[in-house]
């Protein structure tokens, strides 16, 4: 677990860097710079975008993560990678051209509620190329156990370039329509300069003669399509279904609400970059005791941060409420569940990373697929009944069962869970924490506030969980700290 707690420390350093950026954005500059409708807006456009990344990227990026350390002669690493720029392009040029095609049906599809957003195709369509192209250089540089840099890109690059184009709009030097064009600009440029970076650890030499697996790669890549739809569709397909059942400035109230439930999710996002190389070298040279402890340990560490951001955040979310506009407000409910959604998700450690880099990820690309579709289903329920409110349910109960499954699954095939009783002791830390906290209520400024109670209670659990040495990682950070 070295390379992966420096890498992933690191990584989480930078994202909740990234994270303060984007809290800057979604809680106070886009809630008073730009109108809900716009805001709305560009979340629908990202969100889409987002669920189109998987289909443009052809599955390539989780490939490369999977088969990149089974090669080890250099013409069939060439070939390999070669391979992986190529399959997505040519999905690129067959959805464009039937984008063109279809172009009237889905600028109906995406107006039925709000005629605005039918008017953005190109711009969900240019950004999607751009998530697919990064997530697979990222993954380019990610084998080669370099993520640090392109973690910055990732969670820091565009939410800077945002903040700064937010400002400019405020003082009116640039309009809504120059923000949007530029806001692709970005994306655009973050994909030019990933593409470098990984170029920079391994330059592409282009190579015809293709992996003698090529059949097992294609299948894989085919599948992953599916997957890796179905994973995006559960992650994103709660602002898309808002923008076609409510008003678009729901989106952003959603926005704001969920994006403070996800920051919970942050350190499983920075592990994830590293575990998942590692996780795939285990499985290829079936080091099954290895795989065992990484996935335990993974699961503990992850608990701990994520379960005492969870407390952090849903604790202090009444007081940050205080901070923003009014018509913002009211979204606890949301916080809460999506929070939930991402501590379940941190308790399952490197689980997704074992079950897509095995031999066994056809059979959870089938559940992702249904899982999606019962999303869908949920939210189609639940929205008009409940608005925002119930776009989170539906969040919750999708990722509840597709969490649960795959923790069963994973016992099933490889006799192994995530659980210790560490894990048990972390729990009743949490709630020894959270529960006086909770009662706690201060009179002081809403910063006052926010402040001293994270102070108190990142004192106290960090000093309960390094007294009775729950985490071997986590006491050995905390250590460091210590001597500093």
């Amino acid at each position: 677990m070295g390379v992966v707690l420096k890498q992933s420390l690191s990584n989480t350093l930078i994202t909740y860097a990234g994270f303060a950026v984007g809290a800057l954005n979604y809680l106070f500059l886009y809630t008073k710079f730009m109108s809900a409708e716009y805001f709305g807006l560009i979340g629908v456009i990202l969100a889409t975008s987002g669920i189109l990344m998987p289909i443009f990227a052809f599955g390539a990026n989780n490939a490369i993560v999977k088969f990149f350390s089974s090669f080890t002669k250099e013409k069939d690493i060439d070939s390999f990678l070669t391979l992986m720029l190529l399959l997505p392009f040519f999905m690129i040029l067959i959805f464009g051209f039937a984008t063109y095609l279809c172009y009237d049906s889905i600028t109906e599809f995406l107006s039925k509620e709000n005629k605005i957003a039918g008017d953005y195709i190109l711009y969900i369509f240019l950004i999607g190329v751009s998530l697919a192209y990064f997530e697979i250089f990222y993954a380019w540089a990610r084998v080669h156990m370099k993520s640090v840099f392109g973690n910055f890109m990732k969670e820091i690059f565009v939410r800077i370039g945002s903040m700064i184009l937010l400002i400019l709009l405020y003082y009116k030097v640039i309009d809504v329509s120059f923000f949007l064009q530029a806001l692709v600009g970005l994306y655009i440029l973050r994909m030019l300069t990933m593409q470098l970076y990984a170029y920079s650890l391994r330059m592409p030499k282009l190579s015809f003669n293709w992996p003698k697996n090529i059949r097992n790669i294609l299948n894989y890549t085919t599948l992953i399509i599916i997957g890796g739809s179905a994973a995006v569709v559960l992650l994103e397909i709660d602002k898309v279904m808002l923008n076609q059942l409510v008003e678009l400035k729901n989106v952003a109230y959603y926005t704001v609400a969920a994006y403070m439930g996800i920051a919970i999710g942050v350190p499983s996002r920075s592990m994830q970059q590293i575990t998942s190389p590692l996780t795939a070298k285990l499985l290829n040279e079936k080091d099954y005791a290895g795989l065992k402890r990484l996935y335990q340990k993974s699961s503990l560490t992850l608990f701990i941060a994520s379960g005492f951001l969870f407390l952090l955040i849903v604790l202090n979310v009444e007081a940050l409420y205080l901070l923003i506009p009014e018509a913002y407000r009211g979204g606890f409910t949301v916080v809460c569940i999506i929070g939930l959604i991402k501590v379940y998700d941190a308790l399952l450690g490197n689980n997704t990373a074992i079950l897509y880099t095995s031999d066994y990820y056809k059979a959870v690309l089938v559940m992702g697929l249904a899982l999606a579709f019962f999303m869908i289903v949920l939210n189609l329920w639940l929205i008009p009944k409940y608005g925002i409110e119930g776009a989170a349910m539906a969040s919750f109960l999708a990722f509840f069962l597709f969490n649960s499954i795959k923790l069963i699954y994973v016992k099933m095939k490889f006799g192994i869970i995530p659980f210790t009783v560490n894990t048990l002791k972390a729990f009743v830390l949490l709630l020894f924490v959270g529960v006086p906290f909770y009662f706690l209520e201060l009179s002081f400024h809403p910063i006052a506030n926010i402040m001293l109670k994270s102070i108190a209670m990142s004192f106290i659990f960090a000093t309960l969980v390094y007294r009775f040495k729950i985490s071997e990682d986590v006491n050995g950070f905390l250590a460091k700290i210590l001597k500093k």
